[in-house]
């Protein structure tokens, strides 16, 4: 089954990064190589890969569209002088709803928090995932997140998250066998902790980012899990696919695939606290997922 992994933004919809993740489904599956996609290619890997690529398809939203066109190399350009629309967070789950139910997917991977920190984790100023990791974000009390230039972007994945609820999405959680089924689940997702957990130097950020950065790390990811895409990736959709690497490990019920960082999601005092960050492993015989608490 395939896995849906979004790289949030909330100021403009071409900031989104959107990726549908699937094995191929045949031998014959057409590959695009670094070089085919114009990134140079600074990483070598064998012809033949040890197991069925990882297919990358890269989706393009825009702000002035109903969101049932989901054709992957459909952009419109806003009419000159306009101002770009900013996401909105109820739209856009309602985009994602409907992308997974015309596609039959049941996990979404988001990069953003999910819920607030609870009160009794034991830390000042984070949750048990962020402290774990170290991100550069960190989701304190309900209203109080670090640094504060991040709270308009904090509280939009927060809304995507409920809004996504309330289409009968559900936080992941570890009720249940690890490695069970999972029925429409939302997996948060961290590109800067995925590199780190691949051994990987993580992307720049998208500012200072440049065509070399994307090519190194694009390289880097192909050599060591055989991925192709639909085009080439930009920044943002490059970090949606590390991201949502980890997805698919768990909806395949590859154990090995996926290590789990934190708490578990909960209400608490009228809001969500705490919940878990997901982050993809370099392929290994045996093992089990990786449980940090």
């Amino acid at each position: 089954m395939a896995v849906l992994s979004v790289d949030l933004a909330h100021r403009r919809w071409s900031d989104l990064g959107i990726v549908v993740l699937d094995r191929a489904r045949s031998a014959d599956s057409v590959r695009l190589t670094p070089s085919q996609s114009g990134l140079p290619s600074l990483v070598g890997q064998a012809d033949v890969d040890p197991e069925p690529p990882i297919e990358c398809e890269i989706l393009t939203w825009d702000g002035l569209t109903d969101g049932l066109a989901l054709d992957p190399g459909h952009e419109i350009a806003a009419e000159a002088g306009s101002k770009a629309q900013r996401v909105d967070a109820n739209i856009l789950a309602g985009r994602l709803n409907h992308l997974c139910n015309v596609r039959g997917i049941r996990v979404i991977v988001l990069d953003g928090p999910q819920a607030w920190k609870s009160r009794h984790n034991g830390l000042l100023y984070a949750r048990a995932s962020e402290r774990q990791l170290n991100t550069a974000g960190k989701t304190g009390l309900p209203g109080m997140v670090k640094p504060v230039s991040l709270r308009a972007y904090s509280e939009f994945c927060l809304d995507v998250y409920d809004a996504l609820s309330r289409r009968g999405w559900k936080r992941l959680d570890t009720q249940g066998e690890p490695g069970s089924a999972l029925d429409r689940v939302i997996v948060e997702g961290n590109p800067n902790a995925a590199w780190k957990s691949l051994g990987i130097k993580p992307l720049p950020s998208k500012r200072k980012s440049k065509l070399i950065h994307l090519a190194e790390s694009y390289g880097a990811l192909r050599s060591l899990i055989p991925i192709t895409t639909n085009r080439p990736p930009n920044h943002d959709q490059l970090q949606a696919i590390v991201s949502g690497l980890p997805g698919l490990a768990l909806d395949e019920h590859n154990t090995a695939g996926a290590r789990i960082v934190g708490n578990p999601p909960r209400r608490e005092e009228g809001h969500w606290r705490e919940g878990y960050i997901v982050l993809p492993v370099p392929p290994v015989r045996g093992g089990g997922i990786r449980w940090l608490q």
